[in-house]
């Protein structure tokens, strides 16, 4: 069982190391660290992706700026909390096995994420001021222990339009990449910060058949609100 839950979320991306590997917290007396991953995409930019890696898996000063990395791993979320803030939705690619690459070694295809999990929001379906036709899909994908990861992912064009009228609770399958994206959100205090956001672009969905004892009831909830703390 544990094992078929693992394969529900699978993450490959090569890159380059362009942050110090910083400490992020401590489970059961293992130490785990975080750091970004400048993933090139097709069209000559790039995407800049949160990783966090055990100490058991790899010492810290190998993780030097300017090295090539492949990591495998699963792209999974936690609630953080400040008083400023409050909750706040954080995604990072877990890794799972980190490889070092040649200086010169180019990947075919550097980013690459499959999903099956479950809709827990009604999708919301917009056209952007280009015209393109994009729906916003909120997944909960689980994983070991009855804890969940909750993916916020992009459908496009004709799968922006098919997913649209998905009802929450439905069991589909997607193969994408992971993305970055910079935004400017207004503070209260009127001042203007850029911030990132974390998602799923998508490029294949399929509805998923699945028994009906497999099935698990999701609630629509804001992504604010979404308390899934990723302890290990």
């Amino acid at each position: 069982m544990v094992g078929n839950i693992l394969e529900n979320n699978m993450v490959t991306i090569s890159g380059k190391i362009v942050s110090n590997a910083e400490f992020s917290h401590e489970v059961y007396g293992e130490g785990f660290y975080c750091f970004m991953l400048e993933v090139p995409r097709l069209s000559d930019s790039y995407d800049y992706i949160p990783v966090t890696v055990s100490e058991r898996l790899v010492n810290k000063d190998e993780l030097s700026i300017g090295k090539n990395i492949e990591v495998e791993g699963q792209f999974r979320s936690y609630n953080s909390f400040n008083n400023t803030q409050g909750n706040k939705l954080i995604l990072t690619v877990f890794a799972r096995d980190i490889n070092f690459l040649e200086d010169d070694l180019k990947v075919k295809n550097p980013n690459q994420i499959y999903l099956n999990g479950y809709i827990c929001k009604k999708p919301i379906f917009r056209v952007t001021p280009f015209g393109r036709e994009i729906t916003d899909i909120l997944m909960a994908v689980n994983r070991p222990y009855n804890k969940s990861d909750y993916i916020p992912c992009i459908a496009w064009g004709r799968n922006a339009r098919y997913s649209e009228n998905l009802a929450v609770g439905t069991n589909i399958k997607i193969w994408g990449r992971i993305q970055s994206r910079a935004y400017q959100k207004k503070l209260d205090s009127g001042e203007v910060v850029t911030k990132t956001a974390y998602e799923v672009s998508i490029s294949k969905m399929e509805v998923a058949a699945v028994r009906e004892s497999e099935k698990k009831d999701y609630v629509e909830q804001d992504e604010e609100n979404l308390v899934s703390k990723a302890k290990e």
